[in-house]
């Protein structure tokens, strides 16, 4: 592999210190390849690529994946748990309170007033996840019709 590639998803998985294998591979390029998916949209990837395969097998490769850093868990109040290829970045989400819809957003530009709590009641903080919340253009378009 040159220095410019890109590593493929086993090279991935293998720098991450996880087991090869094709359900592996074939759910994080389902993720990589989705958009904030949940639980069974990825599963139905994964068995397009490769077969079989149950759901909880899917909800133990994604729990190794998100722990390994390959795959970011969101969980935005009120809905399942979605997932993402995009990580190592401090970007946000702005969800559609009508469809559910889930858009990435980069963070806030100048200071990072989120990383300064009011009162951090003594906790190191050094992540905080920001959620916007509002309508979709097709569902704020629906609503004034």
């Amino acid at each position: 592999m040159t220095a410019s590639s890109t590593p493929t998803a086993a090279e991935e998985l293998r720098g991450a210190g996880l087991r090869v294998t094709a359900a592996r591979v074939a759910l994080l390029e389902t993720v990589r390849n989705g958009d904030h998916l949940g639980v069974e949209a990825i599963a139905s990837g994964v068995r397009d690529r490769v077969g079989h395969i149950s759901l909880q097998a899917v909800y133990e490769a994604l729990h190794a994946l998100t722990a390994a850093g390959l795959v970011r868990r969101i969980e935005p109040a009120g809905s399942a748990a979605r997932f993402e290829g995009r990580v190592g970045d401090n970007h946000h989400h702005v969800v559609c309170r009508s469809c559910g819809l889930v858009a990435d957003i980069d963070c806030a530009v100048g200071e990072a007033p989120c990383l300064t709590a009011s009162d951090d009641h003594g906790f190191s903080i050094d992540e905080a996840e920001v959620i916007y919340w509002g309508l979709c253009p097709d569902c704020s378009t629906a609503r004034s019709s």
